[in-house]
C-alpha cells in the first residue's frame, strides 16, 4: 500500500480534513506497519470498520523500546532515543525522513512564535547534550541554525556566558528564546538569578535524576520569581513523535493542526474523549508520524480544557512495567 502523501498532512486544518487525513494514516499503518498491524489485530480490530477518529486504537508508547516501529519500509534518515535512567531500556524512533521532521517543528515553531530570524535562540539542555540521539538537540540546533545569527547555541552549565550573550541580543534588537530542561533551568536560577523579563523562559521538562521532582506550578512559580518573567512557556514533545504541542504559560498546552491530543479512560484504553474536563491517559494523534506510527497511546495523564488545549497532570505509577504485554511472545 502507498504512503499517504506528505504534503497533505500539513494542509489539514479543518476538523473534516484531519478526520480524513487521520484514517488514511491509519489504514495504510494497520497494513504496513508490522507491529501496529499485530496490536491492531490482536485487539481484534477489523481496520476497515474503523470510521471515526476515536474509535482508531492507540499503540502504547513503550513498544517504541522493544520493536522497530516502521511503516511502509525504508532506511532510516536517523534514529531518535530516548533519555533514560541507567539500565532503562530507551525508546527509538526510526525517522525515515529529516525533511518531514524538520518541517513539522519549524511550521509548529513559526505558528506559535513567528520566524526563527526574529529569535536568539538559546539551549540550555545538559542532559541532552551528553548523549547522542537527542531529537530536542537535533530540533533546537536547527532553529539556532535558521535564525541565522551567531547569539545563540547551547551553553552547557556556562550560566555567566548565557546571560553575557542574552545582553548582546537585546542590544542588536533580538529577541531572546531561553529552551531548558528543568532542573538545569533551576540551577540557573539559583547560581545566578539573572533578570530575563523580556527573555520567553521555556522549560522542556523533567529533572532527569538530578532533582527531586516538584508540581509544575511550583517550578513555574520559583523560575518566575528567579527570573522576573510573568509566565514559563513550555514544549511537550518526546522522541516517539514528530511534532509539538507548546505552552505561553499557566500549563495549558496547544497542537498544531495535524496534531491532536485525546483523553483515554484509564480503565479502558479503548474509550477517548476531546471533551473539556476529561482526564485520564493522554493520546495523541501526530500525521507528521506517517512513516512510523501515528496514533500513541503516551505513558502521561492529562485533562483536556476548552479549545482543544490540555494540561500535563504527571504520569502513570509503574509505567515501564505496566506496558501492554499483547506483544511479548
Amino acid at each position: 500500500m502507498k504512503a499517504p502523501a506528505a504534503a497533505g498532512i500539513f494542509t489539514a486544518d479543518t476538523p473534516e480534513s484531519f478526520e480524513e487525513k487521520a484514517l488514511e494514516i491509519f489504514r495504510f499503518q494497520a497494513e504496513e506497519c508490522p507491529v501496529y498491524s499485530r496490536y491492531v489485530s490482536l485487539m481484534g480490530i477489523d481496520p476497515k470498520a474503523v470510521r471515526t477518529v476515536e474509535a482508531i486504537p492507540f499503540m502504547p508508547v513503550s513498544f517504541f523500546r522493544d520493536h522497530p516501529v516502521i511503516s511502509g519500509g525504508g532506511t532510516a534518515e536517523a534514529v531518535f532515543v530516548s533519555s533514560g535512567t541507567t539500565g532503562q531500556t530507551q525508546s527509538r524512533h526510526h525517522v525515515i525522513s529529516l525533511d518531514l521532521y524538520e518541517e513539522s517543528f519549524t511550521r509548529t515553531f513559526r505558528l506559535f512564535y513567528g520566524e526563527p530570524s526574529d529569535y536568539a535562540i538559546m539551549g540550555l539542555l545538559p542532559s541532552y547534550l551528553e548523549r547522542e540521539g537527542s531529537s530536542l538537540i537535533y530540533m533546537v540546533k536547527r532553529l539556532t541554525e535558521l535564525s541565522g545569527n551567531s547569539h545563540g547555541g547551547f551553553f552547557l552549565n556556562d550560566y555567566a556566558r548565557l546571560r553575557e550573550s542574552v545582553v548582546r541580543a537585546r542590544d542588536t534588537g533580538l529577541r531572546v528564546l531561553l529552551i531548558g530542561v528543568t532542573y538545569a533551568l533551576l540551577d540557573l536560577a539559583e547560581e545566578l538569578s539573572p533578570d530575563l523579563r523580556d527573555v520567553i523562559v521555556m522549560e522542556t521538562g523533567g529533572m532527569k535524576g538530578r532533582r527531586k521532582e516538584i508540581i509544575r506550578e511550583e517550578l513555574h512559580a520559583i523560575l518566575k520569581k528567579a527570573f522576573n518573567v510573568s509566565s514559563i512557556h513550555s514544549e511537550y514533545g518526546m522522541t516517539e513523535l514528530l511534532s509539538q504541542a507548546y505552552s505561553k504559560g499557566e500549563g495549558l498546552f496547544c497542537t498544531p493542526p495535524w496534531m491532536k491530543v485525546l483523553i483515554r479512560d484509564s480503565h479502558d484504553p479503548l474509550s477517548h474523549s476531546a471533551e473539556a474536563g476529561a482526564s485520564g491517559g493522554i493520546s495523541i494523534i501526530d500525521l507528521a508520524n506517517v512513516r512510523s506510527c501515528s496514533f500513541i497511546a503516551t505513558s502521561d495523564l492529562g485533562r483536556m480544557h476548552g479549545g482543544g488545549t490540555f494540561e500535563v497532570l504527571g504520569r502513570f505509577d509503574n509505567t515501564d512495567i505496566r506496558g501492554c504485554n499483547l506483544l511479548v511472545s
